[in-house]
């Protein structure tokens, strides 16, 4: 069959080769794809960048099952406009995707259906939102409603910090229509995880756990990114939480969905917080695998992928049996000069290591030229990811290999993983 991997970044990267290596697969097409897709054994790159496009994509290709990976096409219907025309796709409805695209609709939906989640109020007006904040005080979070690449969440330590973030927002239209309205919820402590599912309705398989790095710098400092690395498993979800996120979470939210009248079909992200006492909270939900997340969990995915994504297009995935593979594995973001501000585009890419069944590198801003050349395209360039016989080994394997890889302005940290490796 012929499948349809929609979007550009590493996590599309991911997603085509592990599609790829089923045997069930005879072509991927990623759109729009990037360099490393472009390169990829089983698959190739086809433009287009909207709805109407990416169907007319499907129709040319005639393709047996589309994958979507980013949250934009989602919130714009894309699910609703393959289904409308006959196309099995694996991803939620536009009104679904409301779980991501709104933040206060994902708050609002959490306290009606006793999902675990912070204290929040939402606010359009910059007055009542300083006003609010001054009531509650810090540690605060301050949340743009919409869609905001990764750029709309402000962990305040300080009011002031909360006030200025507020004023981005609101006032300063810093994030457009995004950032129109604001969600202000309760600072939550313990440590971070994410739990990420494939369900259709009320079937539900779950994936690997994991946990991604997402400020810039070493010891979670400097600012936020859409994530510098990521490893899976995460210690901190036992055997005994991961059935709690089930019954606490994941379940309740299915149901929940299906008692608003919208059922869930595709990949479900929950952003957790694990307090040091045991309570689950959730920080937030996505529509999507994760990014850097899904380069590790694929990693170590060892069944068939086209099958699982088969059975969560057609409702059945009561019969799907994944395979796990027990190694850990790591993955290392190389980003761009000047992320996640301004980064820099062009620097051409040197010294990429061979993939093999234990280290792949995933492409997201790359560009392959005519002349063969990799060259940077956008703030995250590359996950350099790795299994081992333990976290510590597979955190040197992929160090090693991204060490090898050159391009000007190269940004890397150097202590993904460490959570995990404290804790042992």
């Amino acid at each position: 069959m012929k499948v349809l991997v929609i979007g550009g970044g590493a996590r599309e990267h991911a997603l085509a080769w592990k599609l790829a290596q089923s045997e069930q697969v005879d072509e991927v097409v990623v759109s729009p794809g990037n360099g490393g897709t472009a390169r990829e054994p089983g698959c190739r790159n086809a433009a287009a960048s909207s709805v109407p496009d990416w169907l007319a994509l499907a129709q040319r290709e005639d393709v047996d099952l589309t994958v979507v990976g980013p949250e934009n096409p989602l919130a714009d219907g894309l699910v609703d406009s393959f289904r409308a025309a006959g196309f099995p796709v694996v991803g939620p409805t536009r009104a679904a995707a409301q779980l991501e695209s709104s933040k206060d609709f994902a708050k609002a939906f959490m306290t009606r259906h006793g999902i675990p989640t912070a204290a929040y109020a939402t606010f359009t007006d910059a007055a009542a939102a300083h006003a609010y904040v001054d009531a509650q005080g810090a540690p605060i979070v301050v949340k743009a409603d919409g869609l905001a690449a990764g750029k709309g969440v402000v962990v305040a330590q300080t009011a002031a910090e909360a006030h200025a973030a507020i004023d981005a927002m609101l006032a300063g239209n810093s994030l457009g229509s995004a950032g129109a309205r604001v969600v202000i919820e309760g600072f939550l402590t313990g440590e971070e995880a994410s739990f990420i599912v494939v369900a259709h309705g009320e079937q539900v398989v779950a994936f690997a756990s994991s946990q991604d790095h997402k400020r810039l710098k070493d010891g979670d400092e400097g600012p936020n990114t859409g994530g510098m690395g990521a490893y899976s498993p995460a210690p901190v979800i036992t055997v005994e939480m991961h059935q709690r996120v089930m019954d606490e979470v994941i379940r309740p939210a299915l149901r929940g969905m299906v008692a608003d009248g919208t059922p869930f079909t595709g990949f479900l992200y929950a952003g957790l917080m694990i307090g040091d006492d045991g309570r689950i909270g959730v920080l937030e939900f996505n529509c999507r695998m994760g990014d850097p997340e899904t380069q590790p969990i694929l990693m170590r995915y060892g069944g068939d992928f086209a099958l699982l994504m088969l059975h969560a297009a057609h409702g059945t995935l009561h019969l799907a049996d994944p395979d796990w593979d027990p190694r850990p594995a790591l993955g290392v973001v190389l980003a761009a000069a000047g992320y996640p501000e301004s980064p820099r585009k062009g620097d051409a890419i040197a010294g990429l290591p061979a993939d093999n069944d234990n280290l792949h590198v995933f492409h997201a801003g790359t560009t392959l030229g005519d002349d063969d050349q990799l060259r940077t395209s956008g703030g995250r360039v590359l996950t350099v990811t790795a299994l081992g016989n333990d976290l510590r080994d597979a955190a040197r394997r992929a160090y090693a290999a991204a060490d090898s890889i050159v391009f000007e302005g190269r940004q890397m940290r150097r202590d993904i993983g460490h959570r995990a490796l404290d804790r042992r």
